[in-house]
């Protein structure tokens, strides 16, 4: 399918974005609210090449896609004011029903998902460049090395700019405007301005930080743009507000990150490291285990650089730095993490991603690619980079092993710790850091996301589909909504309810759970897609009644409760709740038989789908 085009003719064919109120999305089809139905074309949209069929109802014009609906959604927020951004990174209305420690990880996955091949093939680069300046293959003072250094760290360096844009479709913000933040952020009058004493603004003393290379601060205040966007749309005139809107927004913006961000990030980070610099005194494995394990939980959140002036304060004073010995093992652990991915994973997508993020980790310690685009993400392998990073730092930390140079921990810097305490123990400690990282990853393992775009397997076996619900089985064309009565998007049964559970009909994976928790899609092993949608029109009802047990790309097993619902409560708003389960790629089960009607329960069979190669052989 053509997506963008089907986009295009969709809107044309409703009259246009000036004939739309609103529009949004369910499993199969775009539901649009229109000002003036004489203006559709209804002939034209139903006759669009990827368009299936058009319905009405609830004061929606409806236009059934099918499993492609979210690109096609997608493709309309680029050509209109439509939809806030695109599908890319969008917030998902379920997430506040997750806890906190998920919906941080999720958003930062949607924020680094667009930028992570850049970063992944910069950081290569730039390991590539590390090792022919530490091997002597290229002199650092020639203006060939000054360009390779320039194009391989420019991005990582510029980071928040490029979050900026990311964060601005998540939050629904203006990115240009989120741009020209991010801008001043790392403008270049600002940067040496770091650790500058008696800065005020309008006589307000505040202290910079280094926001290169940064990642909360930008999303902050991005998030909190969002906001005041919207108060000032809705405040300024209609003549105004255009230019006037991010006026104002940077004005407040950018001072309030300097003022406040920057002081409470200091101050913060600040106590931390003094914290623990005395722990390191007092008790060095301790102050070791926490370097190792969390030094790149710091970097998220911007509070290593409270420790930049304990290196050089001890530097200064004694010659090494014995703090900087455990964030080996952090930086390494990573890595290795990310290279049980790597291993492990049978995710292509991952997999390549896996392999220059691990390179870069451990040849330069780049490893923005493997946090932010696997480890954090998938969330256990970033724990067991942590259990690794902190036993490895522990051990580092015992060895009295120090660093004689101020220096980025990778392996190519591994050199600066030689000869500087205990290497027994230097040696013990980064290999229990890689050692345990990797085998905990790839023995322990982790979900594997779910490859939207690999093909999908040919059915050579019939899918025995068991009945998602206790109820009363009926055809398929008992179901009030003519879509799915008359098999548009794929032929199977339905089910009434009796009881507001859903349980998986099959081992497979959750290929798409819907945030309002009405419907969830599931793909079996061999191919076979299963939508189970609750109800009819139910998507109205915006997650009301309803809560989803899964996530998509989770495993899940037959029996395993996917939904909760509240059958009584969706009767009394007024929505039919028999259930369709059908099989939404029919060219892979084009024929389905042995359907059951009249009472089931859970886990019995409710019809059998037919391989596209028993029925050509029955032919």
């Amino acid at each position: 399918m053509d997506h963008s085009r089907v986009a295009a003719d969709v809107l044309k064919g409703v009259g246009g974005e000036e004939n739309v109120k609103s529009v949004v999305h369910c499993m199969t089809r775009l539901r649009f609210a229109i000002r003036d139905d004489a203006k559709i074309d209804k002939a034209a949209v139903k006759a669009i090449p990827g368009v299936i069929t058009t319905a009405e109802a609830g004061g929606q014009y409806q236009v059934v896609i099918g499993n492609e609906v979210p690109e096609v959604y997608a493709e309309l927020g680029k050509i209109s004011g439509l939809v806030a951004g695109t599908q890319t990174t969008t917030v998902d209305p379920d997430e506040p029903k997750k806890n906190l420690f998920n919906r941080f990880i999720s958003m930062i996955a949607a924020l680094f998902t667009p930028l992570l091949w850049a970063l992944a093939g910069t950081g290569l680069l730039k390991a590539f460049l590390s090792a022919a300046a530490t091997f002597g293959w290229i002199a650092t003072d020639t203006s060939t090395y000054l360009v390779l250094n320039a194009l391989s760290d420019a991005f990582i360096n510029f980071l928040p700019m490029a979050l900026a844009i990311t964060a601005a479709r998540y939050f629904k913000a203006s990115e240009w405007t989120s741009f020209a933040i991010a801008g001043a952020l790392v403008y270049p009058t600002i940067t040496p301005l770091v650790g500058a004493e008696g800065l005020t603004f309008f006589g307000i003393p505040f202290t910079m930080v280094s926001y290169v290379s940064s990642v909360i601060p930008i999303i902050l205040i991005v998030w909190l743009q969002s906001y005041a966007e919207k108060f000032l749309y809705a405040k300024l005139h209609s003549s105004v507000r255009r230019f006037l809107t991010p006026m104002i927004v940077v004005l407040i913006a950018v001072p309030l990150v300097f003022v406040v961000v920057g002081p409470v990030s200091a101050l913060l980070s600040g106590w931390l490291g003094e914290g623990i610099g005395w722990i390191f005194a007092n008790v060095p494995w301790l102050g070791g285990a926490i370097m190792g394990g969390l030094w790149q939980v710091f970097v998220i959140f911007g509070l290593h650089w409270g420790f930049v002036p304990l290196f050089t304060l001890e530097f200064q004073a004694t010659g090494q730095i014995l703090l900087i010995g455990p964030v080996f093992a952090a930086v390494l652990a990573q890595s290795a993490a990310v290279a049980g991915v790597w291993v492990r994973t049978r995710d292509k997508k991952l997999k390549s991603l896996a392999a220059p993020a691990t390179l870069s980790g451990f040849l330069a310690g780049i490893t923005e690619p493997a946090i932010y685009g696997i480890n954090l993400p998938l969330k256990r392998p970033f724990i067991f980079g942590i259990i690794g990073g902190a036993l490895g730092g522990a051990i580092i930390a015992i060895g009295g092993v120090f660093s004689t140079a101020f220096v980025v921990p990778s392996g190519l810097a591994l050199p600066a710790l030689f000869g500087n305490g205990n290497m027994v123990f230097l040696g013990l400690g980064l290999v229990a850091a890689i050692v345990v990282s990797f085998l905990l990853t790839v023995i322990l393992g982790f979900k594997d996301p779910v490859d939207d775009d690999a093909p999908a397997a040919v059915a050579n076996n019939d899918l025995e589909v068991r009945s998602p619900l206790d109820g009363t089985a009926v055809a398929l064309s008992g179901v009030s909504d003519p879509v799915f009565a008359g098999g548009v998007l794929g032929k199977g049964a339905a089910v009434l309810p009796s009881s507001g559970a859903v349980y998986a009909p099959f081992d497979g994976v959750v290929a798409a759970a819907f945030p309002t928790g009405h419907a969830i899609g599931l793909r079996h092993a061999d191919g076979a897609e299963v939508l189970i949608h609750i109800g009819v029109d139910t998507v109205k009802l915006n997650g009301q009644h309803f809560s989803m047990k899964v996530e998509s790309g989770q495993a899940v097993t037959a029996g395993q409760l996917l939904i909760e619902f509240d059958v009584d409560a969706i009767k009394a708003a007024g929505y039919d709740v028999t259930t369709p389960v059908i099989i939404t790629n029919a060219e892979l089960y084009p024929e389905i038989t042995s359907q059951v009607t009249g009472p089931i329960s859970h886990g019995e069979p409710l019809y059998l789908a037919k391989s596209v190669e028993a029925v050509a052989l029955a032919k």
